[in-house]
């Protein structure tokens, strides 16, 4: 590899896989920026393994999915599917990695300042899982799905996973009654910027309803209109 002995160590620590061959690492870490720089000495970039890792990556949720919820409906599953597998989430798996330290980045890549960009990170984290594919099968590939992103997922989201947009309720709530939309704003930012929670106010009509915490912005607004819907309702109800 073009990295330091120390640093592949370091990652396929975190990773929980050490490779058999260092090549798939190498090639799932480099992006195609530093294809132009090598240019004819240059290795293979991530675009093939990040194909190979996205099927992989959908397959390996769903099927950890129907394992863990049985009785849920093909709906929700697929509505927790898909807020597990957006390249939101894959860039903050990616962040909780650090994956953005070991990328392999050309000069172009460098002032484009692509290890902190959303879409580079998503597609580095979604090219390893084809790299452990191809280093020692399906099952580790999908045992790294289930400890870097699933098990996260599980944790952070217990309570809204294969919930409706909660967000999208609470819009059509208030437009079928005449309301005004709501507004939100970010009450305060707490964490290092790899872990970072958010927690969010969500006002109608000028009147704080409900507050509601997460590991993004958009995790957090979901939050605070699920709670601020509940309190509409169970107003409306009571009056």
């Amino acid at each position: 590899m073009h990295t330091t002995l120390a640093a592949r160590e370091e990652l396929e620590a975190a990773l929980g896989h050490r490779f058999h061959n260092a090549d798939w690492l190498e090639r799932a870490l480099t992006h195609s920026s530093r294809r132009q720089d090598l240019k004819e000495n240059a290795a293979e970039d991530n675009e093939k393994l990040e194909l190979l890792g996205d099927t992989i990556l959908g397959l390996a949720v769903t099927e950890q999915l129907l394992a863990a919820f049985p009785d849920w409906t093909v709906g929700r599953l697929t509505q927790a599917r898909a807020q597990i597998v957006n390249a939101r989430s894959l860039q903050a798996a990616a962040n909780r990695l650090q994956l953005g330290r070991f990328l392999l980045v050309g000069s172009s890549g460098e002032k484009e300042g692509i290890r902190e960009q959303r879409d580079p990170l998503a597609d580095a984290y979604e090219a390893l899982i084809g790299a452990i594919y191809c280093d020692a099968g399906l099952a580790a590939a999908a045992g790294f799905v289930r400890r870097t992103l699933l098990d996260e997922a599980l944790r952070e989201q217990a309570d809204s996973l294969g919930e409706p947009d909660h967000k999208s309720a609470l819009m059509l709530w208030l437009q079928s009654r005449g309301r005004r939309l709501p507004e939100y704003s970010v009450v305060s930012e707490s964490g290092p910027d790899h872990r970072k929670r958010f927690s969010v106010e969500v006002r109608i009509e000028g009147r704080a309803l409900a507050e509601g915490e997460g590991s993004s912005k958009k995790e957090a607004e979901q939050v605070a209109a699920r709670r601020a819907l509940a309190r509409l309702r169970d107003s409306s109800e009571a009056g």
